[in-house]
């Protein structure tokens, strides 16, 4: 079993910007050891014949169909607009 010390928990907690008590050193500092034993036990594996993946799961094409439908008209559109200029909204100038 991988024993990650309570130092290196506290230096990762440093890099994280983190203020860890001593008991949550100690606990995540157990945590991450049982972590990096599983991960060991992961390695022993022989994945020989699985293929690489970059999903689990089958990915599909989730947008709908690009169809015409109705739509607003432009007076449904900006008709309760506070400020509009015709068809448009008129908003302030944000970029001098």
């Amino acid at each position: 079993m991988k024993i990650v010390t309570e130092k290196q928990t506290a230096d990762v907690a440093k890099l994280a910007c983190l203020a860890l008590s001593s008991e949550e050193m100690k606990q995540f500092s157990e945590q991450l050891s049982g972590i990096l034993t599983y991960v060991e036990k992961l390695e022993t594996l022989d994945l020989s014949k699985v293929a690489p993946t970059s999903h689990v799961v089958t990915l599909s094409n989730v947008f709908r169909e690009d169809t015409v439908r109705p739509s607003l008209s432009i007076e449904e559109a900006v008709g309760n607009a506070p400020d509009r200029d015709a068809s448009f909204f008129r908003v302030l100038k944000i970029i001098e």
